[in-house]
């Protein structure tokens, strides 16, 4: 098959960020389709308009779209719209036996549902977040016409789509309740790289922390990600805080880059745990996250309360999974559920006392430890196994053409 594969922030192993389109699509390259990415090119560039290269048998197509986690929320749907405008025409000049799209943004609809029609194909379109639940929670939706506008969007990718690929349970339920057949959903969730962070494959630096903070670490708990509002990263500095203040031996140690970064600063400052047990450093390609990975007691994973976003599917946590590294999180879900039930790490809730004790409790047992690394390697190797949920993520646009065809002789 020839495929348009749309995504506005497609990433590679070598960028900052989730590299899911990234894996789906080299895989399938590996299978022998013909794979085209149409996306934006967000970094520094003397080019104007559409430039493509080949990235490991990857044909990707990128339009220069200025966008980081630092702009405001008026300036990220500025760009959203703006990609959605002009990557439509693209799609349709590559041409294809299926177009797929990949949110977020929401918006990646419109030139995926132009595309499909245009070539008189299927779409397949995958839901990340539950669009526009998640943002109107958040308070950055308001506006009862903007409200409206959403749904409707939100309403017009479900209805122009042959299949849907929905990263969690919870995400599949907020589908089928707009209306969307149950059997048309597929849940195929992020995925563990193996290759890349397990502890049998990766290649590391030693001493990363070490070097890193300049100092001899005990114990250290990392984040990795996005510094957003909805990261709730604060809540890790009132942790550290916390077991600072309690006498536990540990560092807490944030790799990413995000609006809220100064606000996490200040307030780390105002505690007295900055550059004490609270350390903060530039994102970095996922390549060089697996030594930090590597020498993690515990990766971290957080969300403000909301119960919009426990459906969400954080790579972090599958990437933690992957390397053998215990996941703590502070939020409910489904993802909470696997943690409880397969014992491969902590949950945390808002009371930073107990949580605090609990965490230290656990870092320093180290039978604990041990055995929530064997149950984290266990479902990196099995239940989200990358190339076994490729094979899912496969089927599901084969399927989808199949049925096109079908329909259309009909």
């Amino acid at each position: 098959m020839k495929i348009v594969y749309c995504h506005q922030y497609f990433k590679t192993p070598s960028m900052s960020g989730g590299t899911r389109s990234y894996e789906m699509a080299r895989r399938l390259v590996a299978k022998g389709h013909e794979v085209h990415v149409v996306t934006s090119w967000q970094g520094e560039t003397a080019k104007e308009s559409w430039f493509e290269e080949k990235v490991d048998g990857i044909h990707v197509h990128w339009l220069p779209v200025p966008y980081s986690n630092d702009m405001t929320y008026a300036q990220r749907i500025k760009a959203f719209f703006r990609f959605a405008m002009l990557s439509g025409s693209r799609a349709v000049a590559i041409g294809g036996d299926v177009v797929f799209a990949t949110s977020t943004p929401l918006t990646i609809a419109i030139p995926g549902v132009r595309a499909a029609k245009k070539l008189k194909v299927p779409m397949v379109f995958e839901v990340r977040d539950l669009w526009p639940e998640l943002p109107i929670a958040m308070g950055a939706l308001q506006s009862p016409f903007t409200i409206y506008l959403a749904r409707k969007l939100e309403r017009f990718a479900y209805r122009n789509s042959s299949r849907i690929i929905a990263l969690s349970p919870g995400m599949a339920d907020g589908v089928v309740k707009t209306g969307y057949p149950r059997d048309k959903v597929t849940e195929i969730p992020n995925s563990s790289d193996v290759a890349l962070f397990g502890p049998e494959n990766r290649v590391r630096e030693e001493g990363f922390f070490a070097s890193l903070l300049k100092k001899t670490c005990k114990r250290v708990v990392l984040y990795p990600g996005t510094l957003g509002h909805i990261n709730d990263v604060r809540y890790l500095v009132d942790l550290a805080a916390q077991v600072g203040g309690s006498g536990g031996d540990v560092d807490f140690v944030v790799i990413g880059d995000g609006v809220e970064k100064g606000k996490i600063k200040q307030r780390a400052k105002e505690l007295g745990v900055w550059g004490v047990n609270f350390h903060m450093f530039a994102g970095m390609p996922k390549t060089r996250l697996v030594s930090a990975f590597a020498e993690a007691d515990m990766i971290a994973s957080l969300f403000l309360p909301l119960k919009e976003m426990e459906p969400n599917s954080a790579n972090k946590f599958f990437d933690a999974l992957a390397s053998a590294t215990p996941v703590m999180i502070n939020y409910g879900g489904w993802q909470k559920a696997i943690i409880e039930e397969q014992g491969c790490g902590l949950v945390l809730n808002r009371d930073l006392e107990s949580s605090s004790k609990s965490l230290v409790a656990f870092l320093n047992d180290a039978e604990a430890l041990e055995s929530a690394s064997e149950a984290a390697y266990g479902l990196a190797s099995e239940r989200f196994s990358r190339d076994r949920l490729a094979e899912q993520f496969e089927q599901v646009l084969v399927d989808a053409v199949a049925e096109f065809e079908k329909d259309e002789v009909s």
